[in-house]
């Protein structure tokens, strides 16, 4: 990847990051003093200023779908990608203060989670930059001891702190940080309560080594993806289930859950090729859910450049908005 390139991705990383605050902070007056039918509307004028303000996210996204589609992607196509982008964001304001009333949730492959609770010995819950991650909070009321944590580095704590005391004062997130010796222990202490651990993998959170990543097969392309969410949950011999909230639409969200892998009894002999098939499995999986609902992928970003999804590591994570 060129410097140049690497220059570009950041600057508009980093001008995104500063703007969504304070968009944030409008929208969630909007959206709590007006509801989300009308303020839905306000969205629409947002989607059309970044479909003409943003032009590295619409070279991404019509580079993306003419992949996901198999054709060059019309404009109104771009935009419908853009708008769902903005929905899910828009939606969070509403899942964060548990207006769970507001949206039509369905499940499948909840006996995945309620198996994991039941064995008391925590799972991580793998997903990607697709769909609402937040929309996990809507089955907690139906399963009041799952307690979810989220894995992420120092920075991109303290960006969601800041988030969620924005949308919701009384919300309160966990959050583990990564890059500090403690985190795999508290990693552990989550676990070893029941709790889940919420990662995302689609993405490289910091310059990665070759060693790092596995090129993988996706969407007619060669990408490279983290090895680092799997390994850590082979190192410490969890379950592992993929997690998708797909918005489809009005107010409906189909939340899935499949089962990614087990490695509960890995050995240390076998824990690489277990890794190395768990990631082929996350692959086709995330790839199987992007052909079935291709505007809910929202890396807006070159992701098969160099054939290696690298971005800087302001790179956000499950609960962040970034765009």
């Amino acid at each position: 990847m060129s410097t140049k390139g690497n220059r570009d991705h950041s600057t508009w990383a980093e001008r995104q990051e500063r703007g969504n605050f304070a968009v944030l902070r409008i929208m969630t007056w909007l959206s709590l003093h007006f509801g989300r039918p009308l303020t839905r509307i306000v969205l629409h004028g947002i989607t059309f200023y970044f479909l003409l303000a943003a032009p590295l996210a619409r070279r991404a996204s019509r580079a993306y779908l003419a992949r996901v589609l198999g054709r060059p992607a019309r404009w109104r196509e771009i935009y419908r990608h853009l708008l769902v982008f903005a929905t899910t964001i828009h939606d969070r304001i509403y899942l964060l203060n548990e207006r769970f009333d507001l949206f039509d949730i369905r499940v499948e492959g909840g006996a995945l989670v309620d198996e994991a609770l039941a064995a008391g010995r925590g799972a991580f819950l793998i997903g990607a930059h697709f769909g609402s991650f937040e929309a996990l909070r809507a089955i907690g009321r139906t399963r009041p001891n799952l307690r979810v944590a989220i894995m992420m580095y120092e920075e991109n704590a303290r960006n969601i702190n800041a988030v969620l005391a924005t949308v919701n004062p009384a919300v309160k997130q966990d959050v583990i940080s990564l890059g500090r010796p403690e985190a795999m222990l508290e990693a552990v202490e989550y676990l070893d309560s029941g709790a889940m651990i919420g990662m995302l993998a689609d993405r490289t959170l910091r310059q990665e080594d070759g060693s790092a990543l596995q090129q993988c097969a996706f969407l007619d392309g060669r990408v490279g993806f983290p090895l680092s969410p799997l390994r850590m949950a082979a190192m410490l011999k969890r379950p592992v289930i993929f997690m998708a909230g797909v918005y489809r639409g009005a107010n409906r969200y189909d939340i899935h859950f499949e089962p990614l892998v087990d490695f509960s009894y890995a050995g240390a002999g076998d824990r690489a090729a277990r890794v190395q098939a768990a990631v082929e499995r996350y692959v086709g999986l995330l790839e199987q859910h992007c052909r079935s609902a291709p505007y809910n992928w929202f890396n807006f970003f070159d992701f098969w450049q160099d054939g290696e999804p690298t971005l800087p590591r302001t790179s956000q994570s499950a609960s962040e908005v970034d765009a």
